[in-house]
């Protein structure tokens, strides 16, 4: 009998435990079912392509439609023929097998029909592939370099030229992500710093390559996928018809941060995109430091921590005690080394094989203030002070 009790009450708490998991799981998804659609991005139960907002998604979706009915038509013929000769012509009806060798005008019809067929879907392909691969006449020429994991853009021609920055994902989102209990918000791991800024129905090419490995530059809603591969430079290009925002990622398995690289571009009017260079230019100008400048040290710490949010902060985490193989930086050695070169060494050549990956994207006073910043933050009281010129010597050995 006491044993009897005793599994009853095992029984008891595994269903207990059943029910709290199933009412936690019930909340996670009640939670998550107030997420919406995301206006140029993707949508809740989302089957079909992104709604098009350029010309050739949009004939990129009509060649999807247009090859979808063929099939499905393919699909009922042959399937509707078979069917009904097993149900037409079955045993049970007293039908008998014909005996026969083969059948010229079949021999002909089964290959003049798939010719036909492919043909009617060549020609229209062929056609919008060729657009997608025309990239004169352009009027904004913009570079997009891959990096693990977020993405540089240079503006190269046209209005902007001469403008450059960094994308990467927004910092509170990736905590939410690595709390492992994110709240439901609508763009979701789609949120960035920076994001791409072009002018609305005006030709944009875009140039692609990559820092490290593989990547994949691809805006659904306009219709670009487009690989970006270290010491290769490809291209595409969009025309954007509406102003808003659009969302893409990178396409490309390009490591273990790969869900945390996003793409956001900003499509403005011509107005509002000539303001938004003017803004960008000041504060370009404001940020263009002389590398011979010598900082003193609160002056470099506070710039220096903006710059490991946003670029350091996702791996090895804000208060710098780093994560599985990501290495700490509270006490790491070469953060502590009185030889600068040493840690000035990694930040512009990375180390472990592209795991702690290259930072010389970032200016000298960039490197400089986020070198001194971990040096003298958390338990890392220092008191070091990396100057940029110092930064601007090891770049050139």
């Amino acid at each position: 009998m006491k044993t009897t009790i005793k599994h009853l009450g095992r029984w008891g708490q595994r269903l207990a435990g059943a029910a709290v998991a199933g009412a936690a799981m019930l909340a996670t998804h009640a939670a998550w079912a107030q997420v919406k659609d995301l206006p140029g991005g993707p949508a809740v139960n989302q089957v079909n392509l992104h709604p098009p907002v350029t010309r050739i998604a949009a004939e990129q979706m009509w060649l999807h439609n247009f090859v979808m009915i063929i099939c499905v038509l393919i699909f009922v013929a042959v399937f509707g023929v078979m069917f009904y000769s097993v149900f037409k012509h079955r045993k049970s009806r007293g039908a008998k097998a014909a005996n026969f060798h083969e059948s010229v005008a079949v021999e002909v019809a089964w290959t003049v029909a798939p010719f036909v067929i492919v043909i009617l879907m060549a020609l229209p392909a062929t056609k919008v592939v060729v657009a997608m691969k025309d990239t004169t006449n352009a009027d904004l020429t913009i570079k997009a370099t891959g990096y693990q994991w977020k993405w540089g853009y240079d503006y190269l021609k046209g209005e902007g030229e001469g403008l450059a920055f960094l994308s990467t994902l927004d910092t509170a989102q990736r905590e939410a992500s690595n709390s492992g209990n994110p709240q439901p918000v609508d763009d979701y791991l789609l949120k960035v710093d920076n994001p791409l800024v072009v002018p609305v129905d005006k030709k944009v090419r875009v140039i692609t390559t990559a820092n490290d490995v593989i990547h994949a530059f691809m805006v659904p809603a306009f219709g670009v996928k487009q690989d970006a591969i270290p010491g290769f430079v490809r291209d595409t290009w969009f025309r954007a018809e509406k102003v808003g925002d659009y969302y893409g990622q990178c396409a490309e398995l390009c490591g273990k941060e790969h869900a945390y690289m996003p793409i956001h571009v900003k499509v403005l009017s011509q107005e509002d995109y000539s303001k938004w260079v003017e803004t960008k230019r000041k504060e370009a100008a404001a940020a263009a430091d002389d590398p011979n400048k010598e900082w003193k040290l609160e002056e470099l710490i506070a710039r220096g921590e903006k710059v490991y949010a946003a670029n350091c902060a996702a791996c090895h985490k804000p208060d710098g005690t780093g994560a599985g193989p990501i290495k700490a930086l509270v006490g790491s050695p070469k953060v502590l080394a009185d030889d600068h070169n040493v840690q000035i060494q990694v930040l512009l050549n990375g180390q472990n094989n592209g795991a702690m990956p290259a930072w010389k994207q970032l200016s000298d006073t960039e490197l400089a203030a986020v070198a001194t910043y971990t040096k003298n933050a958390w338990t890392n009281k220092t008191g070091q002070i990396v100057q940029p010129k110092e930064v601007l010597a090891a770049r050139g050995k």
